[in-house]
């Protein structure tokens, strides 16, 4: 049995022969679509960044040479309801099958993943699993990959994983694979929640469109904002057209987005394809209470209080 589903909360040891990897969520601080290739991907412009709430995963070489090559993962603290899927489909056994086979490697290895980061969420949780799965393996065993071999092996995965090898802040273009480093956000709090609604990206991108200037976020107003450092221009840029179709879609992200800002926060958007809607506080009490407000009338399910990397 390739993966193993287990409820187990144990407290970790540290295991000398094995590694740890944080697999850490992100958020677009701006997305921009620009267009649609002719195989069918889409042409991104976007600020991507990594905040400060992750997945585990503890990577460790199998003991039996009678599983030369095989990959087990046993699957920890998964929420209420999460479903990963066939292990053929998930990202990080894909992840771990293309790293063995590209260097032609007959180690059987078992991935632990505690998982934290909602599933469906629009925060990359997958892919970052993933990155983490072929930084984890590169260390374990001692391959010595560069940062650009791995980020090459992982746009095979999905476009976001090398973004999420690299992690920080970035511009992302090309499909999200072309990188480039950006400076820090201005020091503030994040709070991430996530709606009780599953959103299909598919669906998202098969419904956009691009012919409307207005639905365009400006990402060179948030270039600057970084660069200069200031918080309320930042804020007052953030931007997602995929919002023109998620937010049509699902109501409740406008009602968390206008809670939050009633609550105190900066500036508001949804990531990614959404569902989750984050919200950038200068003050943590406010961040809190927003949370509170979200709880208490159960427009969120999963909520964190947090802030960048």
């Amino acid at each position: 049995m390739d993966i193993v589903y287990s409820s187990t909360k144990e407290n970790r040891n540290s295991d000398p022969e094995a590694v740890y990897e944080r697999a850490y969520a992100k958020i677009n601080l701006c997305l921009d679509v620009t267009g649609k290739r002719p195989d069918g991907y889409h042409d991104l412009r976007m600020i991507m960044q990594t905040v400060d709430l992750y997945d585990e995963l503890e990577i460790r070489i199998g003991k039996k040479e009678a599983e030369q090559g095989k990959i087990t993962l046993i699957m920890k603290e998964l929420p209420e309801g999460a479903d990963l899927g066939p292990v053929e489909k998930n990202l990080i056994w894909r992840a771990a099958r293309l790293f063995l086979d590209e260097y032609h490697l007959k180690t059987s290895v078992i991935i632990t993943l505690t998982k934290r980061i909602p599933v469906a969420a629009g925060l990359a949780g997958g892919s970052s699993d993933a990155a983490a799965a072929i930084r984890g393996l590169n260390r374990l065993l001692a391959i010595g990959a560069s940062e650009e071999e791995m980020c090459a092996l992982g746009v095979k995965i999905g476009a976001d994983v090398p973004y999420c090898i690299r992690g920080g802040t970035m511009l992302a273009e090309g499909i999200g694979e072309v990188l480039s480093p950006l400076p820090n956000p201005p020091s503030c709090y994040l709070l991430l929640a996530k709606p009780p609604v599953d959103v299909s990206t598919g669906y998202v991108y098969d419904h956009l469109r691009l012919d409307d200037p207005s639905s365009h976020p400006d990402v060179d107003r948030c270039i600057e904002a970084l660069v200069n450092q200031d918080l309320a221009k930042l804020a007052s840029n953030l931007g997602n057209i995929l919002e023109t179709v998620t937010e049509k879609e699902y109501s409740v992200i406008t009602v968390m987005k206008s809670l939050m800002k009633e609550a105190g926060a900066a500036g508001t958007l949804m990531s990614g394809s959404g569902p989750t809607v984050f919200g950038l506080f200068e003050n943590i009490d406010n961040a809190r209470y927003a949370k509170q407000l979200l709880e208490e009338r159960g427009l969120s399910t999963r909520n964190f209080v947090t802030g960048f990397v």
